[in-house]
């Protein structure tokens, strides 16, 4: 185990990225000794609050990218709470090498969550809403699953529940480095920095800068690729939460955003999961890459108003 950086206690900060209103960090302890790092902050009216959103970040994302989708959870009357996972962002790493993208369970994740809401649990007011991107769609959708959480309503932004991979027999390659001891390798070496105009996961230029500047402003938040590790547990996690038995005990309103321009993750999967849950509503947001909630105002205007519905749909 090794740690990011020194212990801050205070947010990374750029210009035109203010935290919401009365966040703070808190940190907890997780698996093995870890320290994690969670956001909290109130509702803007904390005499009626309307509940919490737990904010569920994608893999190599971190607290202060959240920081304008938190400001407008505020906006509707929600209370936050927003998590740097284990082995990422300001969050404890797994192995000395800090930039390697490594997990050695899913499980690893899913007691960060359980354990920093629990922690938290006499500042946020019920009911429940997460709000889960990417990576943290597979945590979350895993969590409420296996009944380690409890949520009043789910919204899962391009979740990843199923990895586009180019490599045949890729789950034998994957059990074949594990069993080898090569599970803290890179699966896929550094390459060259990204540009905004290679980028596959965003067309917002200002959203796209954001996280460049804050990695530059805290170079201890960047991550680099995944290790085969992290590949091995992903696919176990997968087998795991796509099984009919258990999405049929999910019985909360969902809403899953697929984005039309997805180069990372399979909407296949969305799809198929999405039609085993007892209630679920699942749009394709069409022009939009991975990170739909990083996007341009009109593509994060659609999910917003999925949102909208699905807080309808739970009477919240």
């Amino acid at each position: 185990m090794t740690q990011a950086g020194a212990r801050q206690d205070r947010f990374v900060e750029v210009s035109g990225n203010p935290a919401p209103q009365g966040a703070e960090i808190v940190w907890f302890d997780g698996l093995e000794g870890r320290r994690l790092r969670a956001c909290v902050a109130p509702a803007l009216s904390a005499a009626k609050p309307r509940g919490t959103v737990i904010v569920c970040p994608g893999r190599t994302e971190f607290i202060e990218k959240y920081f304008e989708v938190g400001r407008e959870l505020q906006q509707m009357g929600f209370a936050i709470v927003i998590l740097d996972w284990p082995g990422q962002g300001l969050s404890d790493r797994l192995l000395p090498d800090s930039k390697k993208g490594h997990i050695d369970r899913f499980e690893t994740f899913m007691n960060a969550l359980a354990k920093g809401l629990g922690a938290l649990e006499t500042r946020l007011p019920r009911p429940y809403v997460s709000l889960a991107h990417s990576m943290g769609g597979a945590i979350a959708l895993a969590a409420i699953t296996q009944e380690l959480v409890k949520v009043e309503a789910a919204a899962f932004c391009a979740p990843m529940w199923g990895i586009k991979s180019p490599v045949l027999g890729m789950r034998y390659l994957v059990w074949a480095m594990r069993a080898t001891g090569r599970s803290g390798d890179y699966a896929m070496q550094p390459g060259p920095p990204e540009t905004f105009e290679n980028n596959i996961v965003t067309h917002d230029k200002r959203r796209w800068e954001l996280q460049r500047a804050l990695i530059d402003a805290q170079p201890d938040l960047e991550l680099g690729p995944v290790t085969w590790g992290w590949l091995g547990a992903s696919l176990d996690i997968f087998s795991t939460f796509s099984k009919a038995k258990l999405l049929a005990k999910v019985s909360v309103p969902v809403f899953v955003a697929s984005a039309g321009e997805e180069k990372l993750v399979d909407n296949a999967s969305h799809s198929r999961i999405a039609s085993r849950l007892r209630d679920c509503e699942h749009i394709t947001v069409e022009g939009a890459m991975h990170e739909i909630l990083m996007e341009t105002g009109d593509k994060r205007a659609e999910f917003w108003d999925g949102f909208q519905r699905l807080l309808k749909r739970a009477g919240i």
